[in-house]
């Protein structure tokens, strides 16, 4: 009888794309961080991660994420939520609280809606229920590396041409208070500093680029995550609860990430929205 990771491999043999394909995408090697401390499906991950052409650094604790994380950069984090020690809840959020936003990708055995909300809430970037199809993985893997490499590369190429955002925004927009710094990756209110994900900055900058249009939650899949449609839209709904609380004197009662009932949500800036020249 073969071995859970052999078994995991051969089922991989099969079904995987191949590299530069529609599911695999990435140009060039990824570097990730695989948190998980179930030994047979940690040796699966990284063997088809790396079939799949990536570069794989495995850990098996919390407190040794947080470790390499400190020590090297990383394209993405694969990260188990049931680890020993501190958990992958508490991962993510001192990730986010010391300003590391690495993408990060949740994979929960228990597939509870109040453990992926959660996880969302910190800063997760998407989710991944256990036990999950290969061909699942790998795209979801391959969406989160594209859409963070689209991300940096567009706004970088475009301030570096222009100084504006490739959607015709300005590097800098402000409303009510607030300066969004694209290129910088955070909100400045005051003395008041919020760092934002790749993932938050891009959804952001795809709204406010359509203020005032509903914006389904389809297309929000589709062109911020780079995912289909069969992603839970909850990840969408969670994401703009997130943003909420950075954005709204009242999260509860929303001025500006405006719910459109039936459709997904529109960017309101009220009187006050417009480019900013400066960031300071």
């Amino acid at each position: 009888m073969s071995t859970p990771e052999t078994s995991f491999a051969e089922d991989a043999s099969v079904r995987r794309p191949s590299q530069g394909s529609e599911s695999g995408g990435v140009q060039h090697p990824a570097h990730l961080l695989v948190v998980e401390d179930e030994v047979h499906i940690a040796l699966g991950l990284r063997f088809n991660l790396q079939a799949d052409g990536h570069r794989v650094t495995l850990v098996e604790s919390g407190e040794d994420a947080l470790t390499a994380l400190d020590g090297a950069r990383f394209d993405l984090v694969l990260l188990d939520l049931m680890l020993p020690g501190i958990s992958g809840f508490e991962v993510v959020e001192r990730m986010r609280r010391q300003g590391d936003r690495t993408p990060v990708l949740i994979l929960t055995a228990r597939g509870r809606s109040e453990d992926i909300v959660h996880g969302l809430t910190l800063g997760a970037d998407d989710y991944l229920p256990k036990p999950f199809e290969l061909a699942v993985l790998l795209a979801r893997v391959s969406g989160l590396l594209r859409r963070t490499q689209w991300a940096r590369a567009e706004l970088r190429v475009a301030q570096q041409a222009t100084g504006d955002t490739p959607l015709g925004l300005p590097v800098c927009y402000e409303f009510a208070g607030k300066v969004i710094l694209f290129d910088d990756l955070k909100i400045l209110e005051g003395d008041r500093e919020i760092p934002l994900t790749i993932m938050e900055a891009s959804l952001l900058r795809y709204l406010i680029e359509r203020q005032g249009k509903p914006v389904s939650r389809k297309n929000l899949l589709e062109d911020v995550w780079g995912l289909h449609e069969d992603t839970d839209t909850r990840a969408v709904d969670n994401f703009i609860v997130r943003l909420r609380r950075y954005l709204e004197v009242d999260p509860q009662e929303p001025r500006h990430l405006i719910t459109v009932r039936g459709v997904g949500y529109k960017f309101d800036p009220g009187e006050e929205g417009k480019p900013a020249s400066t960031g300071a």
